[in-house]
Order: C-alpha cells, then sequence, then structure tokens
C-alpha cells in the first residue's frame, strides 16, 4: 500500500502548526455550523468570535474545512468569510470527504469529519454546539448520525451543548453507552439539551472543572482504552429558551419535514431553519451564546491538559 502522505491533501495553518510542534494548546472547530448552522452574518462574526476567545485564552483556534479540494486546518480571514457566503458548500460526512477532496471541491465539516480532521493534524479537543445522534422515530428509520461513530472510534474530547434538541436524546444516550463513550457533564448531573439545559435525562459522570476532565482524557487514553470523550456543558442559565416553547417549535419543525419528505443530511438544517421561524430568532441567539461559553469551556480543558502532558 502507498505510504499516506498527509501534505498532499491537507494545509495546517502556520500558527497551528507552531502550537502543534511546541505542545501548546489547540481546539479544533467544525464549519458546518458557519456555512449551514447560521445565516449571515451571524454565522461569520460567531465564527470570528469563538477564534478570538481562544486567543484572548492563550490556545490557537484550528477552524476546520475543504476548500477547492484542500482540507484545511485554521483558517484565514479570507477563507472564514468564503465559508459563510458561498453557495457550493457540501455538508460533508466521513462518507463524503474523500470524494469532496479528490473532486477539488468545497466542503464544510460536521462534527464527524471535524473528528477525523483533527485525529488527522494530532489534535485532542474539539468544540461544537450541539453533537449529532440518533433522530426521532430513529428506532425505525435508523437515521444516526457518524458523529455517534467518530466520537467512539477518535481519541479526542467534544465539547458540546448535549445533543440537538430536534434528536431523540434518550436513545443517542443508549447509542454512546454501547460503543463505550463517556459522557461527561460540566458541573452538572443532567445531560443538557441544546437550547436547555436539562433533558430528562442524565450524563455519566459530574466534573466540576476543565483539569478533572483533562485528567481523565489523559488517564483513558494513558491506559490504552481508545475512543472519545463526550463533554456535554449546559447552556447559561440566561440565555436558556423555554422547554415547552422549543418542544412545540421542534414538533412543528419534524411534521413538515416529514410532509416535505426531508431527510438524510439535509433534515437537521431544515430543522433549525424551521425551528428560527417558529422562535422568531430566538433560538439563533441562543445558538450563538451555547457555541461562546463551549467555546470557553473548551479553552480550559486544552490548557489543563497541555499542563498536565
Amino acid at each position: 500500500m502507498k505510504q499516506f502522505d498527509l501534505k498532499a491533501y491537507m494545509d495546517i495553518a502556520p500558527e497551528v502548526a507552531r502550537a502543534l510542534e511546541e505542545d501548546k494548546p489547540v481546539v479544533a472547530l467544525e464549519s458546518t455550523i458557519i456555512s449551514h448552522g447560521m445565516p449571515y452574518p451571524q454565522n461569520l462574526e460567531t465564527a470570528k468570535r469563538c477564534e478570538e476567545i481562544l486567543r484572548e485564552a492563550g490556545v490557537t483556534p484550528a477552524t476546520t474545512a475543504i476548500i477547492g479540494g484542500r482540507i484545511k486546518v485554521g483558517l484565514s480571514e479570507e477563507e472564514l468569510a468564503f465559508m459563510a457566503t458561498a453557495k457550493d458548500v457540501v455538508k460533508s460526512s466521513t462518507r463524503d470527504y474523500a470524494h469532496i477532496v479528490a473532486a477539488k471541491a468545497n466542503g464544510a465539516t460536521t462534527v464527524a469529519t471535524s473528528i477525523l480532521t483533527a485525529k488527522l493534524a494530532g489534535i485532542p479537543i474539539l468544540v461544537t454546539g450541539g453533537i449529532g445522534g440518533v433522530h426521532r422515530g430513529g428506532a425505525d428509520s435508523m437515521d444516526i448520525s457518524r458523529d455517534l461513530e467518530e466520537i467512539a472510534d477518535t481519541d479526542i474530547a467534544v465539547v458540546c451543548a448535549g445533543c440537538k434538541s430536534i434528536l431523540d436524546i434518550g436513545l443517542t444516550l443508549e447509542y454512546l453507552e454501547t460503543k463505550g463513550v463517556p459522557v461527561v457533564g460540566y458541573q452538572t448531573e443532567a445531560m443538557p439539551a441544546f437550547y436547555t439545559r436539562e433533558s430528562g435525562h442524565a450524563v455519566d459522570f459530574r466534573y466540576d472543572s476543565a483539569e478533572e476532565i483533562a485528567a481523565l482524557m489523559h488517564t483513558q487514553w494513558g491506559l490504552g482504552l481508545s475512543g472519545g470523550i463526550l463533554v456535554a456543558n449546559p447552556i447559561p442559565e440566561a440565555d436558556a429558551m423555554d422547554a415547552d416553547r422549543i418542544e412545540e417549535a421542534i414538533q412543528t419543525a419534524v411534521a413538515d419535514a416529514e410532509d416535505a419528505g426531508i431527510h438524510g443530511k439535509q433534515i437537521t438544517p431544515f430543522l433549525l431553519s424551521r425551528v428560527l421561524e417558529a422562535t422568531e430568532g430566538d433560538s439563533l441567539a441562543s445558538n450563538i451564546a451555547l457555541v461562546y461559553n463551549n467555546t470557553r469551556l473548551g479553552a480550559a480543558i486544552a490548557k489543563a491538559y497541555a499542563a498536565q502532558a
């Protein structure tokens, strides 16, 4: 078999490359939230602010994407703007990854492909808004996000505000348990539900500091227990939405998706868009707040992990 040449496919930004070479903290960020998760200009503003939060904490941001068939680890301002405005950016999961590179196309990295990119680059922490999971009705449709498989197969800590509340959170937790992925609640015993702080389900373990989470990462992988760790970080209480209001919006969005025959990788952007309309923009404000909150926690974990190395 031909030896794999990473440089033939991937561009690592100079500041990211330096940080990795010097064993300094680096946090990977996804780009689907930019191209498919939020409207313009909030998508670009949010992406820039996440990078600022990391840099202010002394952590190097590594936003991931595929542009012109090149896997990018760390984006320039121009590339961030491109991801926020271009119309030909494909939402790319694992099955699409090599195709988009080979076709020299443009791809936004989901949680799954951000994990894959982080693994190739050697980055142990990813920050996102919410992970994908088992969709409502997934017991019949088998609509299960590839995010769960990549988390299970990769030595990485994924910081999120729980599962997106459009999903079946109970089934998602069962799936993660089967895959051996520990779900850690940051300062909580409850699994958050993206827009709300509680889902009615419990996490596996409560950890109250970034240092404790970093120690878990070192211990799990030091023991040779391969696979990821999911860090569930509840949305700040001041930014959380009313649970009944958001559930009503989700139920309506799910019904609309069924009527329109929307499924597969198109369903999440469709549902988020419908929820945004139903909440008159309030869901977007909550989404942005939780992403910033996750980024701050990801920075703290990255610094603690590097300090404990």
